[in-house]
């Protein structure tokens, strides 16, 4: 496996190939694919809400109007990922965590999967309940904590030619409590 990285607002993206000698080679990129996802990366790298990047890009491709929302997918989730969440979190065993996995979609056009783990009691009871009973995303309900993400990994997709981009991040308080761990992948739809 060889790994070649590019550089994208400061932070290395890592692209990987599998180089199998029996393995056809993967079907080559739209052109401008590369720019467009080194693009996407950056503004994802240079703003708090992944939601607000994805609604800016729904904007310029929707029908006049199209709101980014939050459809809500069916989970079983594996207690790893729970313990792993947790420890980015920085709460023991104790603390209540919610999961939450959403496809993120502009029109029918599914942007992102996006699997949350968030802690309840650092909500709203309002926030709370919408998002256990909306489509709106996480990022706009939680909006009004005026919260800060901080990316803890952003690499590029190979494997699947529908998978192009995943970062896994924070979201804090601006005091910096952590409230949220998002790993967000991106489809190729956003690059169309």
């Amino acid at each position: 496996m060889s790994r070649v990285g590019l550089a994208a607002a400061g932070v290395a993206l890592t692209l990987a190939a599998t180089g199998a000698s029996q393995a056809a080679p993967p079907p080559d990129p739209p052109p401008g694919a590369a720019v467009r996802l080194q693009r996407l990366n950056a503004d994802l790298l240079s703003h708090d809400s992944a939601t607000a990047v994805l609604q800016t890009l729904c904007d310029r491709r929707g029908p006049p109007g199209t709101r980014i929302r939050a459809r809500q997918v069916a989970s079983d989730e594996a207690p790893a990922a729970t313990a792993a969440a947790r420890r980015d979190l920085g709460v023991g065993p104790d603390t209540p965590v919610r999961h939450r996995r959403v496809e993120l979609l502009c029109g029918e056009a599914v942007f992102s999967r996006a699997d949350n783990w968030y802690l309840p009691d650092r909500l709203t009871p309002q926030m709370n309940a919408a998002l256990d009973t909306t489509q709106t995303p996480f990022g706009v309900v939680v909006g009004p904590l005026g919260f800060q993400r901080h990316t803890l990994s952003a690499q590029a997709l190979s494997g699947s030619p529908s998978e192009v981009l995943q970062h896994r991040a924070t979201l804090a308080t601006p005091d910096g409590r952590a409230f949220s761990l998002v790993v967000e992948t991106y489809t190729d739809e956003v690059l169309r």
